[in-house]
């Protein structure tokens, strides 16, 4: 029989209410034995605490949830207590003597998974929900948590049984031959499942963005004005700024929230040919983060005339931003070549000081940019790395199926192959290997 845990549902510390959550099968006796008779079901009430010896604990507000009409679908129960430590310390060595021991880490909502009262992504979704900084992420958790996610995986797992329901209504038959418009409508399915998760594996980065972070790199030559447009953005000092080539030598983040969307912000390591070890080093982890950001922010100094800045353009890409900056200086022989290459690019360019006008005009940019690669009309089809991995494993074993149509017992086992690594994001099969490092990064309590 499964034990009966409890925790601290709320945050430690002195406060004016502290909330214990038990669940398990001796959860009602241990309210009984605390409380003195239970309450009615999902009904909050008064109740003098006491223990053993009869001495009162706490006055408090106490809940019980029979089984299965609960968060974990066991019987649960919640204890409303004053927040001194004393009441709490009194409490849980009461159910410590009673036989319950504390909870570890995403126990609780473990047990609901494995309960049936939520599936995988539901309880990815309460991970994500009780992390969330900013509106987009806590609406994304919101969202996915009431089984968005959920419907759209489960909608492709629909179609996938039926196209395997009609290969093994012809492996079973095989003296039937298929006719050729029944075959037709398999491929046709199939294509169009295909189609189907192309198109979420192509926007399969927005949910990843708005859950870790949209990733900025700061990027371009020593002295050209990176700290100083990152330390703008930031609205903070958080890069030291200095005539010195090279000041920067690790990468040094900050987070900013832009229309509701987390940003990871980065100011990076001049990129040039290094002086020592260490800033090479510097250089080295510089074009590792640019390389995986989102999006690029290419300072260019205009007053120079050294080339300095072509080390940087080797990391723009289509659709990165170039920051024309300085231009309260007199241009240097590089500006006109900037503006070029910035032109073969496919580049914005900004043209600012960023020392006397400010990051406005890039902060409006990079507002405009964060909004465009994270918003959607459908909820997106990919939340977690983990979630991609299994939309291509299901997107590969459907290249397979269809390119061996003309054998059905192959074609079948790859369809039921696909339908199986969707069945993965919801936690239908073969996740057990996921669990324990899910919900080892829960909170207590939860």
């Amino acid at each position: 029989m499964t034990d009966t845990i409890f925790a601290l549902a709320t945050a430690p510390g002195r406060g004016a209410v502290a909330v214990i959550r038990l669940s398990g099968p001796g959860a009602g006796a241990a309210l009984d034995a605390l409380a003195g008779r239970r309450p009615k079901a999902r009904q909050a009430t008064v109740r003098r605490l006491r223990d053993p010896a009869g001495d009162v604990l706490d006055q408090a507000l106490v809940l019980w949830f029979p089984a299965p009409d609960s968060y974990t679908g066991e019987d649960c129960v919640e204890l409303h207590l004053h927040g001194g430590a004393a009441v709490i310390d009194g409490v849980t060595r009461v159910l410590l003597a009673l036989g319950l021991r504390l909870a570890a880490p995403g126990e609780f909502t473990r047990r609901a998974f494995e309960n049936g009262k939520l599936d995988l992504g539901q309880a990815e979704a309460v991970a994500d929900l009780i992390d969330a900084e900013t509106q987009r992420q806590a609406r994304q958790a919101i969202d996915q948590l009431g089984g968005a996610l959920t419907r759209r995986h489960e909608a492709w797992r629909a179609g996938l049984v039926e196209a395997l329901a009609r290969l093994e209504a012809a492996v079973d038959f095989p003296d039937e031959d298929l006719p050729d418009d029944a075959l037709s409508a398999v491929r046709g399915l199939l294509h169009g499942l295909r189609g189907a998760l192309d198109e979420a594996l192509a926007e399969a980065g927005r949910g990843l963005r708005v859950r870790e972070g949209y990733r900025v790199a700061v990027i371009g030559a020593p002295n050209a004005g990176k700290s100083s447009l990152f330390n703008a953005l930031a609205g903070h000092d958080g890069a030291i700024v200095t005539a010195t080539p090279g000041t920067t030598r690790d990468v040094i983040e900050a987070h900013l929230t832009l229309a509701g969307y987390r940003i990871l912000l980065a100011d990076t390591a001049g990129l040039r040919a290094a002086q020592d070890a260490i800033e090479a080093e510097g250089v080295r982890r510089a074009r590792a983060w640019a390389e995986g950001a989102d999006l690029r922010l290419w300072v260019v100094d205009q007053g120079t005339d050294d080339g300095a800045w072509r080390e940087a353009s080797a990391l723009a890409r289509a659709g990165d931003v170039c920051v024309f900056n300085k231009i309260d200086l007199p241009p240097g022989r590089d500006a006109v070549a900037v503006r070029e290459a910035a032109a073969t690019l496919g580049l914005p360019l900004i043209a600012l000081s960023v020392t006397a006008q400010g990051a406005r005009p890039v902060l409006d940019e990079l507002t405009r940019r964060v909004v465009r690669d994270s918003a959607g009309a459908e909820f997106p089809a990919a939340t977690r790395a983990r979630h991609v991995e299994q939309l291509q494993s299901a997107r590969a074993c459907l290249d397979r199926a269809i390119a061996q149509l003309s054998d059905l017992e192959l074609a079948a086992e790859d369809v039921r192959l696909a339908a199986r690594a969707l069945e993965r994001v919801t936690g239908r099969v073969g996740v057990d290997d996921v669990l324990d490092g899910l919900f080892a990064r829960f909170c207590i309590g939860k």
